[in-house]
């Protein structure tokens, strides 16, 4: 099994400031798991899913980002760079209308548009995403709960008392001993 630390571990730095060493291991960690998170969608994809949510209902941008997201379990969450573009060029095409309201956006499908999605959606482009789930876990989940646990405890040696402190090591020695029983049980 290969490790995906980086070789030599994480550089805490000379212990001086254990928030800043703390901040720098999580830095690191993310960096580590970043380069392999994520699952990168084509074009198509992204128009598909469009297609498929504003078929339920009427969206904004920020609503079908989180929509994909959510539904592909985090493995696919699109970028706004993809997302509007794309908005825009179904809009061109007159698949889609957006109406402004409160200051957003609110983009919703034209006859010709509810065709479109009809006939281009054969299954989801999130359920692909999410497809090979125990792959996935490894290269989804598992890292995103990793630095949302090194987040915490950064957050806990910036701003904890020495007791809180105390008791966030004896919590995390406790996820780490618990982590390598799981290794340990084949």
């Amino acid at each position: 099994m290969s490790n995906a630390f980086p070789t030599g571990g994480f550089n805490l730095g000379n212990l001086g400031n254990p928030a800043d060493s703390m901040w720098q291991a999580m830095e690191q960690l993310r960096a580590t798991f970043d380069k392999k998170v994520g699952t990168r969608m084509g074009r198509g994809d992204v128009r598909t899913a469009v297609l498929a949510l504003l078929a339920e209902q009427p969206m904004h941008g920020y609503q079908i980002i989180r929509e994909i997201d959510e539904r592909s379990g985090g493995s696919w969450k699109p970028s706004a760079g993809s997302v509007y573009p794309t908005l825009q060029l179904l809009s061109d095409e007159g698949l889609i209308t957006a109406e402004e309201s409160n200051g957003r956006k609110t983009y919703a499908l034209t006859e010709e548009g509810r065709e479109a999605a009809a006939g281009s959606v054969e299954s989801a482009p999130w359920e692909s995403a999410s497809s090979g789930s125990h792959e996935n876990a490894k290269f989804t989940a598992l890292p995103k709960a990793g630095v949302e646990l090194a987040q915490a405890a950064a957050q806990v040696g910036r701003t904890g008392t020495p007791e809180q402190v105390q008791q966030a090591v004896t919590v995390l020695d406790e996820a780490r001993k618990r982590l390598y029983s799981i290794l340990a049980q084949d």
